[in-house]
């Protein structure tokens, strides 16, 4: 297959709303020049303000669409959404490596919804000692973080603390990438910006785009959050446009 765009692949959940996982993710990937797979982990009734149900897909076929995407495409980069456990996390960053060694692996650490509904098992989070290292950057918003620190800190994988849930530092982005911090700041005052289903699924694969275009990981963090901005304010509503 001749293209002129880069390869991106989302293993995420299908939201029927289209505000946010794999309809969100491809939406994000289309705007920004790349061509978008997807890899579906699980089914959900959802609506932009509340998840209803979920069905999480079997890990034989999930391992199967991605084995059979990569076999066929030369995929750059990776973005994991939602996913059950550290197991199925652990099987999944096998196999993308054992297909793309290079590949670049972006994971947005979905533990639970905005409306409370809980995703990923964390009694699991244990186990995810031996994969973290083999993660290019990790997109835990701040109370995500704050639940994954102690294992985050004991590994030197990248992180961008997303500010969107924090009071004292509202908007800021922090970036760990080799030792040092970096802020990220809003480009505009946070009174501009509206609350979207979505935001955080929409930065982690814009991010995951702008590296398969070639940018550092500092560049495609700030990039990233550009795109994501324009989502925000886009209109007032919970479900956002998508624009470049």
């Amino acid at each position: 297959m001749q293209t002129n765009r880069p390869f991106v692949m989302s293993i995420a959940g299908y939201d029927p709303s289209g505000g946010a996982g794999l309809l969100a993710d491809i939406k994000t990937m289309e705007q920004l020049n790349v061509l978008g797979f997807g890899v579906c982990t699980a089914m959900t009734l959802q609506t932009e303000s509340e998840c209803l149900s979920l069905e999480w897909q079997s890990l034989k076929g999930i391992i199967a669409s991605i084995d059979a995407l990569m076999k066929k495409y030369p995929v750059e980069t990776v973005k994991i959404g939602v996913i059950k456990d550290a197991m199925m996390l652990i099987e999944t960053v096998k196999t993308i490596q054992s297909n793309n060694p290079e590949a670049m692996i972006v994971w947005d650490p979905v533990l639970k919804s905005t409306s409370e509904f809980t995703f990923f098992d964390v009694s699991t989070i244990h186990l995810l000692e031996d994969v973290l290292e083999k993660i290019d950057l990790i997109t835990p918003n701040y109370d995500e973080y704050k639940i994954l620190s102690n294992l985050l800190n004991r590994h030197a994988c990248s992180v961008l603390i997303k500010g969107g849930h924090r009071e004292d530092r509202l908007g800021i982005d922090i970036l760990k990438n080799k030792g040092r911090e970096i802020s990220i700041e809003p480009s505009h005052d946070s009174s501009d910006y509206y609350p979207k289903h979505g935001s955080g699924c929409v930065l982690s694969s814009a991010i995951a785009s702008y590296l398969a275009r070639g940018e550092n990981l500092e560049t495609a963090c700030k990039k990233g959050k550009l795109y994501t901005e324009k989502f925000l304010k886009s209109n007032p509503s919970l479900l956002g446009f998508h624009s470049t």
